[in-house]
């Protein structure tokens, strides 16, 4: 009995021994592009610009990610004569699900989505008279896809974030929910996938 605990002690040592070690993957990302506001958000903002970055946890062999990314948005104000933008500073947290493909593809199809935090102001010259400064919660989802360049890769990626509370209705001037859809390219340092 002792020489069989032995040889199944020394078989699963041999096991792990000469297993392909997983890697998980550290990725630092850095992005922007155009940002659309959609909904009654679209009735008092037009479409801006987003610049950003996030870091990101891929576990080898397992398809489900972790990414925590900050984003600053810039929209337009739709109110004539008003000089006044919108500015939105957004962190959120997000699971990414990468699908499979094959080991020689350098296209990486992935869904992602998550919550976070929002802040949304108003800015400009004539801004001080609107009251809008405030943080709300708000969640997001999306599709994106890396195209591999070895250690880099670039990425493109559509998201669509509601904020809820994040506007106004301009009808009614009840809180209504503030939902864009950035588009997003960039670069991508520690592998696409």
């Amino acid at each position: 009995m002792r020489e069989l605990k032995i040889g199944l002690v020394g078989a699963v040592l041999l096991a792990v021994a000469l297993a392909r070690p997983a890697v998980a993957q550290l990725r630092f990302s850095l992005g922007g592009g155009v940002t659309v506001p959609v909904g009654t958000f679209g009735d008092v903002a037009s479409t801006g610009w987003h610049g950003g970055a996030a870091i990101g946890f891929q576990p080898a062999d397992f398809p489900i990610g972790f990414q925590v990314d900050g984003t600053y948005h810039r929209f337009g104000f739709e109110a004539a004569g008003l000089d006044a933008d919108w500015q939105m500073i957004q962190g959120t947290a997000n699971a990414v699900f990468m699908f499979n493909r094959s080991e020689e593809s350098k296209f990486h199809p992935y869904l992602i989505g998550g919550v976070g935090a929002y802040n949304v102001k108003a800015v400009g010259n004539d801004a001080e008279g609107i009251d809008s400064d405030e943080t709300d919660f708000g969640v997001n989802a999306g599709l994106g896809f890396d195209f591999d360049l070895g250690n880099l890769a670039a990425f493109i990626e559509g998201r669509y974030n509601a904020i809820f509370g994040g506007t106004v209705d301009p009808e009614t001037l009840d809180d209504a929910t503030a939902s864009f859809v950035p588009i997003t390219i960039g670069i991508r340092l520690g592998g696409g996938s």
